[in-house]
């Protein structure tokens, strides 16, 4: 089978054994901000026309959002691959002679009632379910928008996001906190992000504490290439100290620079950390597909 992992920025596909084992991979920039209107299925001919056959396809991700191919109603928590997988919704294409599944992401309210969702990150998590203790679990799943998921004898019962990624996007390009912060200032700071770090469990708040990232550059407290590690470690600090438990291990799923940086700030932060494979979401769209009904698929 063809898994696909399609989210806002990028694509990633993998071929797959009978048995799920990884054959061949690809990845492109070919998100799906960046398909026109009514273009999915010619994106997805382009960058895997020849690997599509009678190849049963299973996606997941921001494909199956408002703004994807189809729009595909979340399932709700607490949920595992069976009930995850009564959710996928086909899709066909090229007048009915190809066909696909797109998954429907998960959706919980938190405390106060309030709705928060994932697309792609519910696959990642039941595809590592192979590495994840019996019982309960901690899963952290850090990006542009950080999944903080709470995991219960083999299902997804609730989880948080911390737009932690974006934040950081939009300070550093659209706010006073970047004017000091040269374009391409990417080289990471070890120093720097460990003081944002530890400013973020001082008092004052994270409101306070970002401004700190401007006037620290300006008075030469920190070096102005070294402010992007900085203000890193700040929101951060911030993410970590908000959702982390008070003990136990954190699984970490994603880009391996990405999840050096949580693992060292949950270290900071006294919590322990364990790395799990990234390309977990592969294993997670087989086991979906394993779902489906009999004829729907050969896997």
């Amino acid at each position: 089978m063809i898994a696909v992992d399609w989210g806002t920025s990028s694509l990633r596909a993998y071929r797959l054994d009978g048995a799920g084992r990884i054959r061949a991979r690809r990845e492109a920039p070919a998100g799906i901000m960046t398909v026109a209107a009514g273009g999915f299925a010619e994106v997805l001919e382009a960058q895997l026309g020849d690997w599509i056959d009678d190849t049963p396809i299973v996606m997941s991700g921001m494909i199956g959002s408002r703004q994807g191919w189809l729009e595909v109603p979340y399932a709700e928590c607490p949920a595992g691959a069976a009930e995850i997988a009564r959710g996928l919704r086909p899709i066909v294409w090229n007048a009915g002679r190809r066909r696909g599944w797109i998954a429907p992401g998960l959706s919980c309210r938190d405390a106060a009632g309030v709705p928060d969702v994932m697309r792609g990150e519910e696959t990642q998590i039941i595809g590592a379910v192979a590495d994840l203790p019996a019982g309960e679990a901690t899963i952290c799943l850090p990006g542009t928008h950080s999944k903080w998921v709470s995991w219960r004898d083999g299902r997804i019962v609730a989880f948080a996001t911390a737009m932690t990624g974006e934040v950081f996007a939009v300070l550093r390009r659209h706010s006073i906190l970047g004017r000091l912060m040269k374009e391409g200032d990417d080289q990471r700071d070890a120093a720097a992000f460990t003081a944002g770090l530890r400013r973020a469990e001082e008092r004052g708040g994270l409101l306070h504490h970002l401004f700190g990232a401007r006037t620290r550059g300006l008075f030469g407290d920190v070096a102005e290439d070294a402010l992007p590690s900085y203000l890193s470690g700040v929101l951060i600090g911030h993410e970590i100290a908000a959702l982390a438990p008070p003990a136990g291990v954190v699984h970490l799923i994603g880009a391996p620079a990405l999840v050096a940086l949580y693992s060292e700030a949950l270290a900071a932060h006294g919590c322990t950390s364990r790395t799990l494979d990234s390309d977990c979401v592969a294993r997670g769209l087989f086991l979906l597909a394993s779902h489906l009904p009999t004829g729907e698929t050969n896997v």
